[in-house]
């Protein structure tokens, strides 16, 4: 592959050159050949890098993203300090983006990068959720026309390559001349690239080991020959990172990238990453035990990751180098006009784009409260269907990663209702108006007692708003007390029908918020074998509605208040006679006693009656002894007393008995 030298690198290079060749002529003597080593000035050189773009184009300083406009000031900036400054991405530029750029292909954030100066870029994952052909076609082509530089040089891709062969898919590399240093950048990605896109999209394709890769171009990049390409510094830019931001815990990450940063050639000088989404700027040793520069610039265009190469021009080697990260939100840089316009434009055009009809609903879908949206503690029927979308969009057949089984969704994230209104459409923009943040899905695995943590954690006293109800998928359910004791409110939890079993192992999904531990929800960062699903809330979404004529309200009962528990009646003990029984009124003549009215012990008065009863409190043996003795001689007395009734009466119904 030929050297490249385009852009605005060689352009300014070649201006350096000319002031540079001056500047020894003036000197004459001064520069005689036994002093010459001792006089070159090394090449500084500042490389900023942006990783996990994805679309961000409008300014969002909530989530710190500067916007497009901002971002080509700041490069502006850097280039007004130094000339040989240039700006590369770690890939994910586009994809999983804002409805303003996702709405029209994403075409608005290469436009709009190309602007603001973007040279060089790796691919990442989300660079293939159209399609191989989508990529190496219309994006290709689209990076040409914005940035005026070959469209590869956006797309780089060293360990992708044609499906059972060792022949590169993509390019490998691109190289930028700086004051007679060239610079080549290689580019990686995931190697698990094969899981988060569709597979029908890549079926020609595969990923193969970065390191592997890396070292074959880096050792293409050093071996002299200057028809293959030849690089004096070498930076690899990779789409792949570290969970962690501790540079010691990335120094030890394992996995590919961790092999890649640890053990690609020491002919490497610097890594910029992505894919994680974290923020660090590292000094790590590779495998001659020399330190090299590994970054990552958080997301959505927030930070720079910035380089600073000092070069020996005469060897090619770094002789120094300082790695830092920049937050673009602190330093303040004005929207850049031409690139502003490009985004006016692009959000115009969202609002004509989103009125297209999507799908239908059978009737409202609300968010909680009696105004809906004005309650985030209780159950709705939005946050449940949005569950529902989730577990399906990491379920459905043509998901290439592990299948979830259950998912969780933030009423925060929730900001408008899908109502029914005439007809039931909803439109590309009232869908997308529902999950604005465009986060994407990410999977993993807790354990059920992890679980019911997330649960308890819908409880939070002392915050603003002291519970967030989270929408559940369905198939998962459980009970609640309100009013129980903090860590105690979940008291049943089903999934399936069946307990949940708390020692086992379920695969969920959840947004990129929630699963970093947002709203409070920490248990979620503790999630093992996380994954990005590749997919965005409202990609899923749209997806969703495609797959259904008709989209229902998700049922609420999904959690539910827990009964209070059935008391069992305390025994009562038998009353005892207040005072002595006296003989009632004689009985009229057509009042004759019957079987239920005469109690049981008045055929035999000699029968201590029983209960089985006990007493509600226990007394002492000596009180309860007196209390049987004077009960049983009341009762003896009673019942002599009602027989000497009954006689009476039998006495005057015969009067022969009278006399």
């Amino acid at each position: 592959m030929p050297k490249r030298t385009a852009g605005r690198a060689s352009t300014r290079s070649g201006l350096t050159r000319t002031a540079g060749a001056a500047a020894v002529a003036a000197l004459g003597t001064a520069l005689l050949a036994p002093t010459a080593s001792a006089a070159v000035v090394p090449v500084e050189i500042d490389l900023i890098s942006i990783n996990d773009f994805h679309g961000r184009i409008s300014e969002d300083l909530f989530n710190g993203s500067v916007g497009a406009a901002a971002i080509g000031t700041a490069v502006k900036a850097f280039e007004a300090e130094n000339p040989n400054t240039l700006f590369v991405s770690a890939g994910d530029n586009i994809g999983a983006s804002t409805f303003e750029s996702m709405s029209q292909d994403d075409n608005p954030t290469i436009d709009a990068l190309g602007a603001a100066g973007l040279s060089v870029s790796a691919v990442g994952n989300h660079e293939f959720d159209r399609g191989f052909d989508d990529l190496t076609g219309r994006v290709v082509d689209r990076w040409a026309a914005s940035t005026g530089l070959p469209g590869g040089d956006l797309t780089l891709g060293a360990n992708v390559y044609a499906k059972g062969t060792t022949e590169p898919a993509l390019q490998e590399y691109a190289i930028r001349e700086f004051d007679g240093v060239n610079v080549g950048f290689i580019g990686t990605v995931t190697e698990q690239t094969g899981t988060l896109v569709s597979p029908d999209g890549i079926a020609d394709i595969e990923f193969g080991s970065q390191v592997e890769a890396v070292n074959r171009v880096s050792a293409q990049l050093s071996d002299g020959d200057d028809s293959n390409g030849e690089a004096d510094v070498i930076v690899v830019l990779t789409h792949d990172g570290s969970e962690a931001e501790d540079c010691a815990a990335v120094a030890s990450v394992e996995g590919g990238y961790g092999d890649l940063i640890r053990n690609a050639s020491a002919d490497v000088d610097a890594f910029f990453s992505g894919h994680t989404h974290m923020g660090y700027a590292c000094q790590i040793a590779g495998p001659d035990g020399s330190e090299r520069a590994v970054l990552q610039g958080n997301d959505y265009g927030s930070t720079f990751s910035h380089v600073s190469l000092s070069v020996d021009p005469a060897t090619g080697d770094v002789v120094d180098s300082a790695a830092a990260l920049v937050n673009l939100a602190e330093r303040g840089y004005e929207a850049d006009p031409e690139i502003q316009a490009i985004v006016d434009e692009a959000v115009e055009q969202a609002e004509i784009v989103g009125g297209r009809e999507l799908g239908m609903i059978s009737d409202d879908i609300l968010r909680g409260g009696a105004v809906p949206g004005d309650d985030r503690g209780v159950e709705s029927t939005l946050g449940n269907l949005v569950a529902d979308v989730h577990l399906w969009a990491t379920s459905n057949d043509s998901y290439a990663g592990e299948p979830a089984v259950m998912a969780f969704m933030n009423p925060g994230g929730l900001r408008a209702d899908l109502l029914y209104g005439e007809d039931g459409v909803v439109t590309f923009k009232e869908a997308a108006d529902v999950q604005p943040f465009a986060n994407t899905l990410i999977t993993m695995d807790l354990t059920g007692a992890q679980i019911k943590d997330v649960l308890e954690e819908q409880w939070q006293p002392g915050n603003d708003r002291p519970k967030l109800h989270l929408g559940i998928s369905e198939g998962l359910q459980y009970w609640y007390d309100d009013d129980a004791e903090h860590g105690a409110h979940v008291t049943a939890i089903e999934f399936g029908g069946e307990p949940l079993d708390m020692d086992a192992t379920y695969r969920i999904v959840t947004n990129s918020f929630l699963a970093s531990g947002g709203d409070n929800f920490t248990t979620f960062a503790d999630g093992a074998n996380r994954a990005d699903s590749g997919q965005v809330d409202i990609d899923a979404t749209v997806a969703f509605f495609g797959a259904h004529d008709v989209v229902d309200p998700a049922p609420l009962g999904r959690a539910a208040v827990a009964e209070e528990p059935t008391q069992t009646p305390e025994p009562t003990e038998e009353p005892a006679p207040s005072e002595e029984p006296t003989p009632s009124e004689e009985p009229s003549e057509s009042s004759e006693p019957t079987v239920s009215e005469s109690p049981s012990t008045s055929a035999d008065p000699t029968v201590e009656p029983t209960t089985d009863a006990p007493s509600s409190q226990p007394a002492d043996d000596g009180e309860l002894a007196k209390t049987g003795a004077t009960t049983a001689w009341l009762v003896g007395a009673g019942s002599l007393l009602l027989v000497l009734g009954i006689v009476l009466m039998m006495l005057r119904r015969n009067p022969a008995a009278k006399h």
